[in-house]
């Protein structure tokens, strides 16, 4: 999401960088990154550990920034510095180039790391009406509807487009503009800045009147995909229909051409300068708006350093933590464990906006049930004011937020691995080509679990080799590649494999597999966003609880508004609480505290508890013996609390 400030230089000549080549990094930079710098290593250690806020940058403030961000306790400063999303900079980068190599030196002196933004396929000219602009000089760059409508709006368009202003988006298969755009990926990465953070590099499908287009269809990217596929994209797919191989085709194309684009960004940049990370922001999710956009977190994960989800949910009209409900919170929840489960050693950032002016609300709750929401699910926070990504709700409030979590940082930060007996299955496939029925099912399953402290992990088709508990639940999975259906067949094998929905046809002769074809999972979920303090089907949690089966040795008791998240950090188990009871969306944001909540473990844990509540300090419990085991009742849990035994 755009900020609202932005700056644009005047300055009128070019590097000589930019007579570089443009589609891959030049031969003649730094020797090929060690495999600590390419991906994680001491040198990307900073991704885990940030505490985000964001500036707009200019040629004086550099060294205000950094000192205003020391106060406040960022660590991890984002800079707006935008320029290849405004075409005076895209053309005349150097004012702006230099900007960015104060930033980089005035971070580095205080021992902190920025990271600068630029867009990813989008453009604005500031002079619309002036002759020198995108669509003007450039109409061949332009995305475009199946009618070949252009992809240029006005102000009306999105509240960070300024009146008069031209706002194009590229097509990523446009080559005068892709060489320019990695000349400059090259240039920022020369400056010595820790990161390039790449704002919605997506398809133009997300403005109003755009949402069916599945865009684009100018010539570059229609050659592209007759080259790749011999099909014509115009007229031998049926948009919108699932069930043509040819639309399916197109879906995955525009994603891997997506994927592609931030790998290139990636190889250019670190060619230049080996510790360099890219972190793209994305707004879709695990819903059906990934394969719309074509920026799928799941596939883009295994290519970038870290990721930052304007991840919202929610239907309020501002959709900020203000107006969530505890279903809606529970959903979010689902939705931050599939990015971790995504993301392996990478690092989950969350751009989230807790408040926007909601009467009965006070930001400064607001602002605390975002944080303690995102941390307890193993997400890096980062709020800003209103729907932008700069400034603060509540100042203080943001202070007081991250030095709490600086004074925690291992707890939340050092390497969280979730344990279980249960694993839930995200088909990529299966959503990208069936996405309503395949979330539905998902979030079904997840939901289930999270209310009934069962304790699981997400599995991928990247993670499903390794992974070794007892019960593997595919919701609704309808769509699995040939070396997926012989993990599944060896799963089954030795373990419970229990499938929902319609499957895919090569898991229909799996001997032993348990299947509930009348979807439970949906009617649970359905029960549950209907009416959250309502009653779930008695059919729906009996089938769900005899298929899974679940025997963990850790079990919580807690009502189902409370979640929580079990794991193994520095070899110490963990429990996460995150506690929803008596939220109101846009009424109270104040959860109820809950004085029943227990964690029952084997005795070989330990009979000592660590307890640290969301914003307080550590104490210590002693559990009472229980045969074999011991339970640890905890004090009344407010917000949040976080739990760990040892030995």
């Amino acid at each position: 999401m755009k900020r609202l400030v932005f700056w644009i230089t005047g300055a009128v000549c070019l590097f000589s960088a930019c007579g570089l080549s443009g589609q891959t990094a030049p031969a003649s930079t730094s020797s090929t990154p060690s495999a600590e710098q390419t991906f994680g290593g001491p040198g990307r250690a900073w991704l885990q550990h940030v505490r985000i806020a964001a500036w707009s940058l200019t040629p004086q403030n550099a060294d205000t920034i950094v000192s205003q961000a020391e106060a406040d306790g960022v660590y991890g400063i984002e800079v707006d510095n935008d320029i290849p999303g405004r075409y005076e900079s895209l053309i005349h980068p150097e004012e702006k180039l230099e900007a960015i190599r104060r930033a980089a030196a005035a971070a580095h002196a205080h021992h902190n790391k920025a990271y600068v933004y630029i867009a990813g396929t989008e453009c604005i000219t500031a002079n619309g009406d002036g002759p020198h602009t995108v669509a003007k000089e450039h109409p061949d760059w332009l995305q475009r509807k199946i009618d070949g409508q252009p992809a240029v709006f006005g102000n009306k368009a999105a509240f960070w487009i300024r009146k008069g202003e031209e706002d194009v988006w590229v097509s990523p298969y446009a080559p005068d503009w892709r060489k320019l755009y990695m000349q400059r990926i090259r240039q920022i990465a020369a400056t010595g800045i820790d990161g390039i953070y790449i704002d919605i590099p997506y398809w133009m499908t997300h403005f109003t009147g755009w949402e069916d287009s599945w865009a684009s269809f100018d010539d570059a990217t229609v050659a592209a995909f007759r080259r790749e596929t011999g099909l014509d994209a115009r007229h031998d797919v049926h948009l919108g229909d699932f069930s043509d191989p040819a639309f399916r085709k197109w879906v995955d194309f525009r994603i891997r051409t997506i994927t592609d684009f931030l790998i290139e960004i990636r190889a250019n940049a670190t060619q230049v300068n080996p510790n360099i990370s890219i972190i793209p922001e994305i707004f879709p999710g695990i819903e059906e708006s990934a394969p719309r956009v074509g920026s799928d977190v799941y596939q883009l994960y295994a290519h970038v350093d870290a990721i930052a989800h304007e991840y919202e949910f929610g239907e309020g009209e501002d959709h900020t933590a203000a107006s969530r409900t505890p279903f809606d919170w529970m959903m979010y929840q689902a939705g931050i464990r599939s990015f971790r489960a995504f993301a392996g050693d990478r690092s989950t950032w969350i751009l989230n906006y807790s408040w926007d002016g909601a009467p009965h609300v006070q930001p400064h709750d607001a602002m605390l049930n975002l944080a303690m929401s995102e941390l307890m699910a193993g997400a890096n926070f980062w709020d800003a004011k209103g729907h932008v990504m700069s400034g603060s709700n509540d100042p203080p409030t943001r202070r007081e937020i991250f030095h709490w979590i600086a004074a925690h940082d291992h707890t939340f930060f050092d390497t969280r691995t979730p344990l279980g007996n249960v694993g839930v299955y995200f088909s990529d496939t299966t959503r990208n080509y069936g996405p309503k029925d395949f979330v539905a099912a998902y979030r079904g399953v997840i939901l289930y679990l999270l209310e009934n402290h069962i304790q699981f992990q997400i599995v991928t088709p990247r993670t499903l080799s390794s992974f070794h508990g007892p019960t593997l639940v595919l919701p609704d999975v309808r769509f699995i590649s040939d070396e997926e259906s012989a993990a599944f067949h060896t799963f089954a094998q030795s373990g419970r494999l229990v499938l929902t929905g319609k499957p895919d046809e090569k898991l229909q002769d799996i001997a032993g597999a348990i299947r509930l074809p009348d979807s439970p999972e949906r009617a649970y979920l359905d029960a549950a966003s209907s009416h959250f303090d309502g009653e779930r089907p008695a059919d729906a949690s009996s089938a769900l609880q005899k298929a899974i089966d679940n025997h963990f040795d850790i079990s919580i008791e807690a009502p189902r508004t409370v979640v929580g998240h079990v794991a193994r950090v520095n070899n110490k188990t963990y429990v996460y609480f995150a506690n929803f009871t008596g939220l109101q969306a846009g009424v109270n944001a104040t959860p109820t505290p809950q004085t029943e909540v227990s964690v029952l473990v084997p005795s070989s844990l330990g009979t000592k508890m660590h307890v640290l509540p969301f914003m307080g300090s550590e104490s210590e419990i002693t559990g009472r013996k229980q045969g074999d085991d011991v339970r640890f009742t905890l004090p009344a849990v407010q917000r949040g609390t976080v739990v760990w035994l040892e030995r």
